[in-house]
């Protein structure tokens, strides 16, 4: 009898060890490519600040504030990431706060990838009146109104949170590790929660296609620049597939939901570590790479501040050596 107990209590030992490793190796596997991409986009950000052309051109101003809320958001979901992997339960207030971060910056991402795809219509369609339509000040304006209009649908949020009882709760603090999931406490909330996203898929989708087609018309034009309408036609396909991958993150949790319904939990922990560096890790960092190495004003200076500012120097051979 002793001996069968100390057998069972070594085999959960084991199972416990194999956990730890296990969670040990993921979040070694999503961590270390998450510092790398967020090193690269810090350094695309500080690039797009450190000189004038990037600060007075508007699609660099925007290309800033995409990259922006791209980097916020990979931050926000690798931290969310790594305190479920550690068996941090968090109170209801605090993931409330750190999930209507991550959902304002994940918003923030294709309503910019609409204004810059316009942008570039503007420049196909109407290349006499760019510099009066596309202005710093419009550019800053339309910034303001994109934060401005996803902070409303956080709030919007927060509102229908508010009407879940809380105080029949025993204690704020959570049960399961926080995540857009955990926090759909309310019917209400699961319901508009489907009808925004529905709304930000279609709105967007539109936008960009209808920019598109725009551009393919002008194309067509004798008075046209041909090459500057092929640049701004890739431009729009690459702000398409950008769109895909951002909203890709909104069939993250029915995804899940239903992977979880018919697989083990272990073998859903898994899937979920995939999904989570293919959905959420991946698209952010894309934006920097593409557009760093497609842009050729962009491209040495962000290589310059990549080589944190080395520069190989040819020492000259002495003579008659």
């Amino acid at each position: 009898m002793s001996y069968t107990n100390h057998s069972l209590t070594n085999g959960t030992a084991g199972q416990q060890y194999q956990g730890i490793l296990e969670r040990v190796l993921f979040s070694t596997l999503t961590t270390v490519p998450c510092c790398v991409f967020l090193f690269i986009n810090g350094t695309m950000l500080f690039t797009l600040r450190s000189k004038p052309v990037f600060r007075e051109t508007s699609r660099y101003i925007l290309l800033y504030n995409l990259l922006f809320a791209d980097t916020a958001q990979m931050a926000l979901s690798q931290l969310l990431y790594l305190l479920a992997a550690c068996r941090v339960k968090l109170t209801y207030p605090v993931c409330g706060v750190l999930s209507m971060l991550a959902d304002l910056t994940n918003e923030v991402s294709p309503f910019t990838l609409m204004v810059m795809s316009l942008e570039r219509y503007v420049a196909v369609c109407y290349p006499l009146r760019h510099a009066t339509i596309i202005t710093i000040r419009n550019t800053a304006v339309a910034i303001i109104v994109v934060w401005a209009f996803s902070s409303l649908n956080v709030l919007t949020r927060v509102v229908l949170l508010l009407e879940f009882p809380f105080k029949d709760l025993e204690s704020l603090q959570m049960k399961d590790f926080c995540s857009d999931i955990a926090m759909l406490i309310g019917s209400m909330s699961d319901l508009y929660d489907k009808a925004y996203t529905c709304f930000l898929f279609i709105s967007a989708t539109v936008a960009i296609t209808s920019s598109y087609v725009g551009v393919m018309i002008a194309a067509r034009s004798a008075s046209t620049d041909k090459a500057s309408a092929r640049k701004a036609r890739n431009t729009l396909l690459l702000h398409l597939v950008q769109l895909g991958l951002s909203l890709s993150a909104t069939i993250y949790n029915p995804i899940l939901i239903g992977v979880s319904r018919i697989v083990t939990r272990i073998v859903f922990v898994r899937v979920q570590n995939v999904f989570y560096v293919c959905i959420f890790i991946f698209p952010r960092c894309l934006s920097s790479l593409i557009y760093g190495i497609r842009d050729q004003t962009i491209r040495p200076a962000l290589m310059y501040h990549l080589c944190c500012r080395l520069k190989l120097t040819v020492v000259p051979a002495k003579a008659g050596v």
